[in-house]
């Protein structure tokens, strides 16, 4: 589809049980509509893009809020984004500790002081992680299989892929992997498609589930962009309780903020963001759970050469 037929879908959308809005100074404009929604995004959408105010917290680390209305328990919803630039970030994998005294023992508060970002990783069972991991170069644990799955990985560089499930062979292949996670299910695919499996009327996985959310996606521009929804009914005094979108909004909402690939991370009560900035306190969005693993972003000494 193109830029401008995902434009036209988009400011068509009415806010309500098969939509969703977004919050700007005139009020709730809608941008996505799930039985006219795109199939393919071929870029940000501006209806989306403009509300979000952008922070610059450490040089090629900014943060930025939006307001998102949809259906049900998802009334009131707010997304806070992190966007980081690789080239002046390492994105590395961590661990729960043997201290911290249990298995998938990792919070946000396990991050170490050198950390610009933190969030949890992937997706777990019985307190390990699912599917492919990659720690320090080395495997740990097998990938898992399922065709909604998505792997993200980083080489010896820091460079940052997102890996369809077709394609993670031949990247375990290749070798010079420093660490992997596998995850799902993915939101956008090949330079902004929908799976056909979140589009209406597929029956692969349960379309009108509302949770909590924590996706990570690839910018076209390289970037690495970070969503977590926080419920912002109440005058968010359940802002950790896991109320939220549906996986298919969630895929119009990181289309709409211009991915091109994306996958949802464990999400409702496991989702936790730290960001500290330069100066100033930490903004911190704890989970109620406990996991295995998470992602750590720090500054690069020196930026790779390309």
């Amino acid at each position: 589809m193109a830029g401008a037929s995902v434009a036209m879908v988009a400011a068509a959308a009415p806010a309500g049980a098969q939509g969703l809005s977004i919050g700007t100074g005139a009020g709730w404009r809608g941008f996505w509509r799930g039985d006219a929604a795109p199939v393919r995004w071929a870029g940000p959408l501006p209806t989306v893009t403009r509300e979000v105010r952008w922070r610059a917290v450490r040089p090629g680390v900014e943060t930025g809020e939006i307001r998102v209305a949809g259906g049900g328990e998802a009334w009131r919803v707010r997304v806070v984004l992190v966007r980081i630039d690789p080239r002046l970030h390492r994105l590395a994998l961590d661990e729960a500790r043997v201290a911290d005294g249990m298995a998938g023992a990792w919070t946000v508060d396990s991050a170490g002081s050198g950390a610009v970002v933190a969030f949890n990783a992937g997706q777990f069972s019985g307190g390990t992680p699912w599917g492919w991991t990659v720690r320090d170069g080395r495997e740990v644990r097998a990938p898992g299989t399922g065709p909604l799955s998505m792997a993200v990985m980083a080489d010896a560089a820091g460079r940052i892929r997102f890996v369809g499930a077709d394609s993670i062979g031949a990247a375990r292949r290749a070798g010079g992997v420093a660490w992997a996670i596998q995850s799902y299910p993915a939101l956008l695919v090949n330079e902004g498609q929908v799976p056909s499996a979140l589009r209406p009327g597929a029956r692969d996985i349960d379309l009108g589930h509302r949770d909590g959310r924590l996706a990570i996606g690839e910018l076209r521009d390289g970037r690495v962009l970070v969503a977590l929804t926080r419920f912002d009914g109440l005058g968010g005094a359940l802002s950790t309780a896991p109320l939220g979108f549906t996986v298919p909004e969630m895929a119009g909402l990181m289309g709409a903020l211009g991915c091109r690939r994306a996958v949802l991370l464990d999400g409702g009560i496991s989702a936790q963001l730290l960001v500290r900035p330069a100066r100033g306190r930490a903004l911190r969005y704890p989970g109620w759970r406990r996991v295995p693993l998470g992602i750590l972003v720090a500054p690069r000494i020196a930026p790779p050469t390309r």
